[in-house]
């Protein structure tokens, strides 16, 4: 599956000085479909939570973050904040995927049904991988983990011939077993 998004971690500081030579580094993990968009949100919150902008910082290192294990089904819970057209709210989330990415991508297109919120709007405070099945709190996650999880497969076709196969039959075919 292609991922719209991808995990980064953005580093950047304030320009050294002679007041300050060796200044704060400040580090953020963002989701961003590229590297151009990922620095950009980052001066966006940087300049929220402290006196830094563009034009007096720089960015030090922008690293890709990859999944350690992308073959395993995991359970992440998403703290957000997003913008409605009434105020801004709180949220607490989860979802069920591959990797951090696919949990988050879930969670745009989650918000841009439920809530009709935009990318802009949506702020991701924090994602968490729920290591342990007491750790689900939501409802529509926890019975999902139930080991004997099963799905019935009530309209099933039987299977063809192949190249013998003829292109139509004297009778409807029985899907009920």
């Amino acid at each position: 599956m292609y991922n719209r998004l991808a995990e980064y971690q953005v580093v950047g500081r304030k320009l050294p000085s002679e007041k300050e030579p060796v200044p704060k580094l400040y580090r953020m993990r963002l989701f961003a479909p590229n590297d151009v968009v990922a620095k950009s949100r980052f001066w966006y919150f940087i300049k929220q939570m402290r006196k830094l902008k563009k034009a007096s910082g720089e960015i030090v290192a922008c690293d890709l973050i990859l999944e350690k294990r992308p073959l395993k089904v995991k359970n992440f819970g998403v703290w957000l904040r997003y913008d409605s057209r009434s105020g801004t709210h709180n949220m607490y989330k989860e979802y069920r995927g591959m990797s951090r990415v696919e949990a988050v991508e879930q969670m745009y297109a989650d918000m841009a049904a439920r809530h009709r919120s935009r990318f802009r709007n949506v702020h991701i405070l924090k994602v968490v991988e729920l290591e342990k099945n007491a750790d689900v709190k939501r409802p529509y996650i926890r019975q999902l983990l139930d080991p004997k999880l099963r799905f019935p497969l009530p309209s099933r076709l039987p299977k063809s011939a192949g190249a013998g196969k003829k292109v139509f039959a004297a009778n409807r075919p029985s899907t009920w077993y």
